[in-house]
């Protein structure tokens, strides 16, 4: 039994974005493979590794077996130098990722990815060159990081299109060639100034890259000649491994100099004419190990050596069992070390594009702001010339000239007091925007997925007006069009939020506003009589409802929905928050103010742990993460009992 967390809280699959809450490298794929998962610091300090020709085989191994042959369906470009293939075979859709990004070119089966960019040119063109066509070879030469994906209308007839990934570092590329071998589409384009040997563009005959250098690696070569090559130059042994032979990458070599990362390091920085006989002796039995692996494709996916990842082993007697349950182990666990560190960094990628947007927004409020105050204090001298003009006229024996400076300061007090009239709501307006945009902020540093990253972007396009309101900057939003209802109503499905949401031990469904949308719907829109509203007091964070007008609320169940409260705030560091609960019918929203702004009357003060509800959340990710890939109708259930 696990250990009593207090008050239960079950969280469904009401939001996926959560799914990332506790982001691990590699903790949901390589962690199902009974390994123990990566550092979650690597996930901004590691440099990603590059996917060598040892592990581009492994992987193009078991894509063999599993997509030869399929009939393409699907093209899609999920990002500016990544195309993802849907192939249907006899055992269903599987989907491959290519990607020629410098840093990370790869091609990999990846579960199936959502549906985004397939209206892109390059995805048109492969959608349009490979329709109706099948994969009936993958074809890769030698220790060249180059891959043919080969097309055919059936299998045993001659290809039609043929689909190069090129994956060489900064000159990776993807080439769709027709049956001439002419280029139909590409990733990008190979223009005279950027490569005097190889430019290539669309309708140009494909050219392949140069030739590698070095000799090829052979089990056959006898110790003596292995040797001798390698001690030819007074050269370090890395570099004399990678300038010898092909196909050795920086990965590779240090995963060939020993099993841990200090010790391959001095290992490869000393010259050759160092090394003593047992160290030669060690690197030749694991040189030909390796070379045993690679020809008789005995590949193994492993997180343990000097490197991040390896897909071979010294000892290939000592196979990982849990292997044989995945039928593409090796691209399974790359796929979830690419997938989960370029998901990280491309999150604090738009993390810090969005903080620099409300940091400008915020200055312009300020500035705006000052300048409204700046006038509300020089219009306040509107008594002081009323009272200069009463003085005037209150003389005996006035002239002409006193009356009409009398006048004249007259309309300067009214004048005055009209611009009060103006300023005060623009002052309030600019407060309220400054308060909008500080809760922004505090969603920002709490966003776990790049779903809500995109959810708050949209926000601050549309301002706090909202887009069906009024912005100052924009004027008034036109009137929408007449539309059918049934139109209506699909449009209204698919803009509803989707918050966070789970059932307390009771049963009880409590909600958490994750952006200012979500805020309003569940606490203005979807609230009902009886329910109750959670926030941290006198502190920016999320909107919590507890659905008591479904059943009585206990005390579990209140001090449940205060923890959540307190954990997305501002103050989720300090170990209690001070919470107020209101009904939702108490509720106000603030006329003018941005979307999930609202006010209330009276209300109670509870105390919430942030810490409690992030075991909980965290305790809710494992539970996801050990039924993933399980056919269920329900998301899993965490049977706790309340604490003391």
């Amino acid at each position: 039994m696990p250990t009593p967390l207090g008050p239960v809280i079950t969280v469904s699959r009401a939001d996926d974005a959560a799914r990332a809450m506790e982001v691990t490298l590699l903790r949901s794929r390589v962690s199902s493979l009974g390994r123990d998962p990566l550092p979650a610091v690597m996930v901004s300090t590691q440099p990603l590794q590059p996917l060598d020709v040892t592990s581009l085989r492994a992987v193009l191994g078991e894509l063999r077996a599993a997509l030869v042959p399929s009939r393409f369906e699907k093209a899609q470009q999920s990002a500016s130098h990544t195309v993802q293939l849907g192939l249907r075979s006899l055992d269903g859709m599987r989907w491959l990722e290519i990607s020629w990004m410098a840093e990370a070119p790869r091609l990999l089966a990846i579960p199936a990815p959502r549906r985004q960019g397939d209206g892109s040119t390059l995805a048109q063109q492969l959608q349009h060159g490979l329709k109706g066509l099948a994969l009936v070879e993958l074809a890769q030469d030698g220790w060249e990081r180059v891959v043919h994906l080969r097309f055919a209308p059936r299998p045993g007839e001659p290809p039609q299109r043929q689909l190069v990934v090129e994956l060489m570092g900064r000159h990776s590329n993807i080439f769709l060639l027709d049956a001439e071998e002419r280029v139909m589409a590409l990733g990008h384009q190979v223009r005279q100034g950027q490569s005097r040997l190889r430019p290539i563009g669309n309708g140009d005959p494909y050219q392949p890259p140069p030739p590698l250098g070095g000799d090829r690696p052979d089990p056959a070569e006898p110790f003596e000649s292995w040797q001798r090559r390698l001690s030819l130059l007074p050269l370090p042994l890395e570099r004399a491994l990678r300038e010898s032979y092909q196909g050795i990458s920086p990965a590779l070599a240090r995963q060939l100099a020993g099993e841990s990362a200090e010790q391959s390091a001095a290992w490869l920085a000393q010259p050759v004419q160092e090394l003593d006989a047992a160290g030669w002796s060690r690197l030749w039995q694991r040189w030909c190990a390796w070379l045993r692996a690679v020809d008789d494709k005995c590949f193994f996916f492993d997180t343990a050596g000097p490197t991040v990842y390896r897909c071979w082993r010294v000892d290939p007697a000592a196979a990982d069992p849990a292997q044989a349950g995945d039928s593409l182990p090796i691209n399974t666990a790359l796929a979830g070390y690419y997938g989960t560190l370029l998901g990280a960094r491309e999150l604090q990628r738009r993390q810090h594009q969005l903080a620099q947007q409300l940091k400008a927004a915020t200055e312009r409020e300020q500035r705006q702001l000052h300048q409204q105050e700046a006038l509300m204090e020089a219009a306040g001298g509107s008594e002081a010339l009323q009272s200069q003009a009463d003085d005037l006229l209150s003389q005996f024996a006035l002239s002409r000239e006193q009356i009409d400076e009398a006048q004249a300061l007259y309309r300067r007090a009214r004048k005055l007091r009209r611009s009060l009239a103006a300023i005060t709501p623009r002052l309030e307006r600019h407060r309220q925007r400054l308060a909008w945009l500080e809760h922004s902020r505090t969603f920002l540093d709490q966003a776990d997925g790049v779903e809500q990253l995109e959810a708050l972007a949209e926000e601050l396009r549309d301002g706090p007006g909202g887009p069906e309101g009024t912005d100052s900057a924009r004027g008034p939003a036109p009137a929408p069009q007449p539309q059918r209802r049934a139109h209506r109503r699909a449009a209204a499905k698919a803009m509803a939020p989707e918050p966070l949401q789970g059932t307390t031990a009771a049963g009880l469904i409590v909600q958490v506003g994750r952006n200012h949308r979500q805020n309003e719907w569940i606490s203005l829109r979807q609230a009902r009589r009886g329910d109750l509203w959670f926030h941290a007091q006198e502190c920016p964070g999320s909107h919590v409802v507890l659905k008591a007008s479904l059943a009585v609320a206990g005390d579990d169940d209140l001090q449940a929905a205060a923890d959540l409260a307190a954990h997305f705030s501002r103050a989720r560091g300090n170990r209690r928050v001070p919470v107020v609960m209101v009904p939702t019918e108490e509720l106000q929203r603030i006329p003018g103010a941005g979307p999930g702004t609202v006010r209330h009357r009276g209300g109670a003060l509870l105390w919430g742990e942030p810490g409690r509800a992030a075991a909980w959340l965290a305790q809710r990710a494992a539970v996801i993460d050990a039924h993933e890939g399980e056919p269920r109708a329900d998301p899993p259930s965490l049977a706790w009992e309340p604490g003391p």
